[in-house]
């Protein structure tokens, strides 16, 4: 494989199309072939044979669990995209915040983390690892007073999910970062929801950046994977520690599909935000619209902190109509183009009712503190909205009809 002379210094839409490409040698493809195998040939050379079995070589290969030729690709121009030094791409969102946290974190350990997160992850927290002896302090982490009084001599890492699933809550990156350092704490941002191209947390201190390739980093609704990027020797602790022996590998199918929407993210990022505005603005003046929270309307609660950390708003926002459980679920009936379905970040609009107490009994852990306080923010529930990249005036025309139907 030839690589193409790149500089990481190039524009974002140059790396998105160039980074981590070359030309195939025995065909001139301008596209790298997927490697489906799962073994590699390995050298009988001594000195060759430990350069592959080590992490100071990742362009040597042995086993797809380790990495592979594929999946290296892809580490290649997230690291490029998103300005660190290394990326381990994973099997799933999940993957990439297990393998950091099980890699971070040991038994006697204190993580202060974001408490209106991703399900997955704020049960991971809440249930899971401190089955392990690690303790957890769930705080609003829009709350630096909050985060700053939660933080104990024996914090290992600060874990902040911004903006957040599913409330759209944003939390000073900078800010949180400086205190997490003050306590020498390693600072974890899970940016999924930015679609990468929208905020860049190394550039605001932190040390590693999650996210749930899935979503925006793909943008199609046809793979799962995840990442993880940081600083390189902590890197390889995560692809030992997090990948090897906890197995969360990506397929290098997978991995070739996540590689391809790459290519397009800039192009799409900036129509996931213009048509989140537009279609923000219609909610907002909408007449059986009780409540939109969307980090680029003036009346969110952290639009001037989104404003200067985010170069735009990205496309997720959520929503509640004026009308009972059953009234919502017609509301989403009839709907024309807007498909109700899980996930986030495709190229179609998906939308999901959350109620409240389905949020509170099924996807986390709060106690009743938590619970109050959610209750007033999200009522009776909200619906979760991320927006395509279909014509603006169309999205438009489908809420405007299937809210007269309400």
């Amino acid at each position: 494989m030839v690589k193409r002379p790149f500089s990481k210094s190039a524009g974002i839409h140059t790396m998105c199309v160039h980074a981590g490409e070359g030309i195939d040698k025995e065909t001139r493809a301008l596209r790298r072939p997927i490697h489906m195998a799962n073994s590699y040939e390995l050298p009988t050379d001594i000195e060759e044979l430990i350069e592959v079995f080590s992490w100071d070589h990742l362009d040597k290969f042995q086993y797809t669990r380790e990495h592979s030729v594929t999946p290296r690709h892809l580490e290649e121009r997230l690291a490029a995209l998103e300005g660190s030094e290394d990326c381990v791409a994973t099997a799933s969102g999940m993957g990439a915040v297990s393998a950091v946290l099980f890699t971070l974190l040991n038994a006697g350990d204190h993580i202060v983390a974001s408490e209106a997160c991703y399900t997955g992850t704020q049960k991971l927290l809440s249930a899971h690892i401190p089955r392990f002896g690690v303790n957890v302090s769930l705080v609003d982490t829009t709350d630096l007073e909050a985060v700053r009084a939660a933080v104990r001599p024996e914090t290992k890492a600060v874990f902040v999910e911004t903006p957040g699933n599913p409330l759209v809550y944003v939390s000073d990156i900078e800010k949180i970062a400086e205190i997490a350092h003050a306590a020498g704490a390693t600072m974890i941002v899970d940016s999924t929801w930015s679609g990468l191209i929208t905020q860049k947390p190394i550039d605001l201190g932190a040390d590693i950046v999650v996210h749930s390739a899935t979503k925006y980093l793909n943008g199609h609704g046809d793979a799962l994977g995840g990442a993880v990027m940081g600083p390189k020797e902590l890197m390889a602790e995560v692809r030992e520690g997090g990948i090897v022996h906890l197995g969360a590998c990506i397929s290098p199918f997978n991995a070739w599909l996540i590689m391809r929407g790459l290519v397009t993210l800039p192009l799409r990022m900036q129509k996931h935000s213009a048509n989140a505005m537009e279609i923000a603005r219609f909610l907002q003046a909408h007449p059986k619209i009780s409540q939109v929270r969307y980090p680029g309307l003036e009346d969110h609660p952290q639009h001037d902190l989104a404003a200067r950390q985010m170069s735009e708003f990205s496309g997720m926002m959520n929503f509640s109509i004026d009308a009972d459980l059953m009234g919502c679920f017609q509301f989403l009936e009839h709907l024309e183009i807007i498909t109700h379905a899980v996930s986030l970040g495709h190229d179609q609009s998906l939308i999901i009712y959350i109620p409240t107490m389905f949020f509170f009994d099924d996807m986390v852990e709060f106690d009743d503190r938590q619970k109050e306080k959610y209750t007033e923010i999200m009522g009776e529930g909200i619906f979760r909205f991320s927006i395509g990249i279909e014509d603006p005036e169309d999205l438009i025309r489908d809420l405007e009809q299937a809210l007269e139907k309400v």
